[in-house]
């Protein structure tokens, strides 16, 4: 199972970094696009060379709905990233106290917490579900490209549920390690008896 789980984490992790990647073109493109349309509109080049000045200055300029594109393809990725970072306990820890407890103790305490983030993300996924209903009920569509919101909600919601089952299983498997005091999945924060 936790082959499985992490072999889809990695999977969601991999997409969301396309989706980055593809987002950051996007987002040179429309920089480069952007510069070089003010230089077609500069007084120099409108003086030097007035028909060409005006005929790349209608064809050159920044990508229309850039920041439409980052905006929801930069939710989706954030959800891609999370199923990787819970399964490998790779979120920001501060254990100035947590060092000085007992294994059992941390043990304990990583439980609550897993299961505290397992609901966060059941709570999270569960409003994004009647978010995204709600947008595709609604109709409503994005102002520049005026593609439909309900879209960008439910991809992100597609990740939002895969990052609530990984967050579910670590719940359950850092549970069990509690109640049996036994490490099931090692990942180098545990603490040894």
């Amino acid at each position: 199972m936790h082959s499985f789980m992490m072999r889809l984490a990695r999977i969601m992790a991999m997409i969301g970094g396309a989706v980055l990647t593809l987002l950051i073109f996007l987002t040179c493109i429309s920089i480069v696009g952007r510069l070089l349309n003010g230089v077609f509109h500069g007084d120099t080049m409108e003086a030097l060379a007035p028909q060409l000045s005006a005929w790349m200055a209608a064809r050159v300029g920044p990508v229309n709905g850039d920041f439409e594109l980052v905006e929801a393809g930069v939710a989706f990725a954030i959800f891609c990233f999370i199923p990787l970072c819970q399964i490998t306990a790779g979120h920001a820890a501060v254990d100035v106290f947590a060092n000085s407890f007992s294994a059992r103790v941390n043990r304990v305490l990583r439980m609550i917490t897993e299961i505290v983030f397992a609901l966060v993300l059941v709570l999270i996924a569960w409003r994004l579900g009647a978010g995204t209903v709600s947008k595709f009920e609604n109709g409503e569509t994005s102002f520049l490209l005026e593609f439909p919101v309900w879209w960008a909600y439910g991809l992100s919601l597609v990740a939002a549920i895969v990052a609530a089952i990984v967050g579910v299983y670590m719940a359950v498997i850092r549970s069990v390690e509690a109640i049996t005091g036994q490490i099931r999945i090692w990942d180098g924060v545990e603490v040894q008896s």
